[in-house]
């Protein structure tokens, strides 16, 4: 009677650690988002295909290696690959204080952005072009009916969000999404300080739309230059209007921007 007991013990285990694998691919690959709640036990024993036993166990697993955490109300949560960055850091202190980290956030944002524009016109599936589209058209609704600088700065944060990840390369997803205040609030400052001014909005909204049809048609190429071109234009405004002796204005309501 031992014998058989030690053998299924050894067969759930090894079923559990493969099961556990699968779920992490699932967070690489973003179909799991970190931050966000997992579907409940019932709807992720369903999808794949295991019993509820051996899916607990492999959460259990997860768990014990920090992959994801558990919350009373709120069941089991992906924890991010790459430590955000918390109010209180070094870095979200230099930003605010000093305005030359703001440059210094868009020259990265130029980087990444335009690689992650590029592997999303390459890579993205179809459910990826579906999110694009929407975070693409929420953008161009609100520019014309909000004057909320809030609203706009964090539909477009997510315009460029939902293509990084649509890159399918879980280490670029997971760093920006570490950056997000950081990024949200260089968004701001552009909603701020360029929106008003109507020859620079025409030009953003020219480049968001050049991201976007590059993008869907997979034009791989053209995608990566419109993505940088749209960071370095905005870089490069915001530098003449500081040139110019006018006020950069950056200013936020952090608590706000994050909700």
């Amino acid at each position: 009677m031992v014998v058989p007991v030690q053998k299924d013990r050894k067969h759930t285990t090894s079923l559990s650690s493969s099961l556990a694998r699968r779920i992490e691919q699932l967070i690489l690959d973003g179909t799991l988002k970190s931050g966000k709640p997992m579907p409940s036990e019932r709807q992720l024993s369903e999808r794949l295909g295991v019993s509820r036993n051996i899916l607990r166990e492999a959460l259990k697993e997860l768990r014990g290696r920090g992959v994801i955490d558990t919350q009373h109300g709120r069941g089991s949560i992906v924890k991010g690959l790459v430590p955000n960055l918390e109010q209180g850091s070094a870095l979200t202190h230099l930003f605010r204080e000093h305005p030359r980290t703001l440059y210094d956030l868009l020259e990265v944002r130029e980087l990444l952005e335009g690689r992650a524009a590029y592997l999303a016109a390459d890579r993205g599936t179809e459910e990826d072009f579906h999110r694009i589209t929407h975070a693409f058209e929420a953008m161009e609704q609100a520019g014309q009916e909000s004057t909320d600088p809030l609203k706009a700065a964090k539909l477009d944060h997510a315009f460029h969000q939902t293509i990084s990840e649509a890159s399918h390369n879980p280490v670029l997803v997971h760093t920006l999404q570490s950056l997000m205040e950081l990024m949200l609030n260089s968004v701001l400052a552009s909603v701020n300080n360029l929106y008003h001014r109507e020859a620079s909005k025409k030009k953003i909204d020219r480049h968001h739309r050049q991201i976007y049809n590059a993008v869907m048609s997979r034009q791989a190429d053209w995608a990566q230059k419109a993505a940088t071109a749209h960071i370095r234009n905005v870089r490069e405004r915001l530098l003449e209007i500081e040139q110019e002796e006018q006020r950069l204005d950056r200013s936020s309501d952090w608590e706000r921007l994050l909700q």
